[in-house]
């Protein structure tokens, strides 16, 4: 896999308010000025799946953001499921866009990070000037995503011990031996039980995702992202949210996990359409100002 021409990238910090007082949010930094871009990733897994396409959109000009929410890879995580939901995870975006200055940006995420940038959108629409969708979780996922995930809480509440004994196992073999699957998957599995029955408790038992009627109120352009062949992330839900949205585009992969396993093409039609966005983001403040 090629890797994007570099520009300049690193680790930062916030801290929002929560039912258990302060709580750190971290999240990673590519390129620079007011071209922003924030990128979501799915439920549970660290935000270094994102790291291809980050450094493409920023070696494109791009000011990128990939954040770790509350409960996932490095940022805090509180066995509270109570602090956990869809609508909160949405409410941090907003939080680290008011944290860097950012009036208006693109929104996207994977999975159940694809619901949290459509929930940004419904809660703070102004902040919003587009959307990458990449395999939305909403009514045809929603039995497979329960089948993996409710035995996963129950597993991490009632039977912790397996999932620490896995976590150990884990550790030893150098990451950099590993596939970036293999290595996504071992720091997804690395979190403690009590958090990761957290995390699922307070997602399943909000809402997650817009209603219909909200999806369709939703006006930013938007690239839907449909994956073929993936059981859990069934192409239908994407073409359903494409036509519900009044400005959506809708891209199906030409293989299974391509952005994963060969992410050049996506990357480009997301580059395209992102600099489209803000590009028509920036023209309309111009109008506005004159």
């Amino acid at each position: 896999m090629a890797r994007p021409a570099l520009a300049s990238e690193g680790n930062r910090q916030f801290f929002i308010e929560c039912r258990r007082g302060r709580e750190r949010l971290e999240f990673t930094e590519h390129g620079s000025g007011d071209a922003w871009v924030v990128l979501l990733p799915p439920l549970l897994v660290p935000r270094q799946v994102h790291d291809h396409t980050a450094r493409a959109l920023a070696a494109a000009g791009l000011h990128v953001l990939v954040l770790d929410p509350l409960g996932h890879g490095r940022s805090d995580r509180p066995a509270d499921p109570l602090v956990y939901s869809v609508t909160a995870f949405a409410e941090q975006v907003v939080a680290l866009l008011d944290h860097v200055g950012a009036t208006r940006a693109v929104v996207g995420g994977s999975s159940f990070g694809a619901n949290i940038a459509l929930e940004v959108a419904a809660i703070a629409p102004e902040r919003v000037c587009g959307l990458v969708l990449d395999a939305p979780v909403l009514d045809n996922a929603l039995a497979p995503q329960l089948a993996v995930l409710a035995p996963s809480m129950y597993l991490a509440r009632y039977a912790p011990l397996a999932l620490r004994t896995l976590r150990l196992a884990s550790r030893p073999v150098p990451t950099r031996w590993l596939p970036e699957v293999v290595r996504l998957a071992r720091d997804t599995i690395d979190q403690r039980p009590s958090a990761v029955a957290a995390v699922i408790h307070g997602v399943l038992f909000g809402r997650i995702a817009p209603s219909a009627t909200q999806r369709e109120a939703i006006t930013a352009p938007a690239l839907v992202l449909a994956r073929g062949r993936d059981p859990l992330h069934p192409a239908s839900d994407a073409r359903m949210l494409a036509a519900q949205l009044p400005a959506a585009t809708l891209e199906s992969a030409t293989m299974p996990l391509e952005w994963r396993r060969h992410p050049e093409r996506i990357d480009m039609v997301v580059t395209r359409f992102a600099r489209e966005c803000l590009r028509s983001a920036l023209r309309g403040r111009r109008t506005r100002s004159s």
